[in-house]
């Protein structure tokens, strides 16, 4: 198993990806949202020029932000500061593009946009289209040519939720990101739609193609309550980015709220609702793994923990890990934007990591 994490995209934070290094992750995975974080790609600049092993990447770029072209020249240029050290984590985004008021990628654009992205990580030339003229690009002035590398190659992360997201990953992407239980779906489950993608491609995932899940954990001292003070500060506003999420799902496209969340519904959207319906967008996603908004803490019980969070004393989750390493899980990543993220990344280095075997 391999252990990475997931920050909030800081310019001030490059010693958090140098101590993530000295402490035996794998990867550090930057965030990228445009209307809340630091640039990702500049931050990763920083962070590959002050690191020398750990592997570096965006936890995810955003379809909608940036054209395929773009995301390949920053990740390019990454890879000739830390050459095979930098990898594409890319998804339709939701939170960048709910904070603008809009919604993420479609998933017909998505497959076409990973087509035209993974077609020039390559290397080739491929037809794309932009502001409906399509023409034959591709990236031009790399490797011996100087100002960027494609080579060693650069793995693509196809961010995947869904099962038709997740085909995609087989179809075009190196790799998977997704969420496992409670929150998500089984890792062979995952498996099985990126196999059936590829099959749809005709290709095979071999034992090169990588799948991550990105989840909460929330790691308990010695007989310490699951909804303690001190947890709702460290994971709370994980906690509530799920709900935020299924705010929007509920109120754009009706989809029934979750049976974990009923609980809390009502009182949820009468917070949301003392803000004005057009304004409501910048509410939402504002605090995003960062803080909490006033009286969203009261929210947050043991059960809302548990249902959205891997959740226990180091033992068992070092126990749930296992579980999923042998269920073919390869690696997990976990996001961390609270004050104390420092102190999260240390002590679950020091029980999980260095305690795993």
């Amino acid at each position: 198993m391999k252990f990475s994490i997931c920050v909030m995209a800081s310019i001030d934070d490059i010693d958090v990806f140098t101590e993530a290094e000295a402490l035996g992750y794998e990867a550090v995975w930057a965030t990228d949202s445009q209307m809340l974080f630091s640039d990702c790609y500049a931050v990763l600049a920083l962070a590959a020029k002050a690191t020398t092993r750990i592997r570096l990447g965006t936890g995810t770029s955003i379809t909608g932000t940036r054209i395929p072209p773009v995301h390949v020249a920053a990740a390019a240029t990454l890879n000739r500061i830390a050459p095979g050290r930098i990898h594409i984590g890319i998804g339709t985004g939701n939170t960048a593009m709910r904070t603008m008021g809009q919604r993420p990628m479609r998933i017909a654009e998505y497959d076409e946009y990973l087509r035209v992205l993974a077609g020039l990580l390559r290397g080739e030339t491929v037809d794309y289209a932009y502001n409906g003229n399509a023409k034959p690009v591709a990236m031009l002035m790399h490797d011996d040519t100087g100002y960027m590398n494609l080579a060693p190659k650069i793995p693509l992360y196809v961010s995947g939720f869904g099962p038709r997201a997740m085909g995609l990953a087989g179809e075009h992407g190196d790799g998977l990101v997704f969420a496992i239980p409670p929150r998500g779906v089984a890792v062979a489950e995952a498996m099985a739609h990126v196999r059936q993608g590829a099959a749809r491609a005709g290709r095979e995932i071999g034992s090169n193609f990588r799948n991550c899940a990105l989840t909460n954990i929330a790691l308990l001292e010695p007989g310490e309550a699951v909804d303690s003070d001190r947890i709702k500060r460290q994971i709370g506003p994980n906690v509530m980015a799920s709900v935020y999420y299924f705010y929007d799902e509920v109120r754009e496209r009706g989809v029934e709220v979750p049976e974990f969340l009923k609980p809390i519904w009502r009182r949820y959207c009468a917070l949301v609702e003392t803000t004005a319906p057009e304004l409501r967008h910048l509410r939402t996603h504002e605090f995003h793994y960062t803080y909490l908004h006033p009286g969203e803490a009261e929210l947050i019980d043991a059960d809302l923990i548990r249902a959205t969070c891997l959740v226990g004393e180091p033992d068992a989750v070092i126990d749930q890990i296992r579980q999923l390493e042998a269920e073919g899980l390869q690696e997990i990543m976990f996001a961390t934007g609270v004050p104390e993220k420092r102190d999260v990344i240390r002590a679950f280095a020091r029980e999980v990591i260095d305690r795993y075997g």
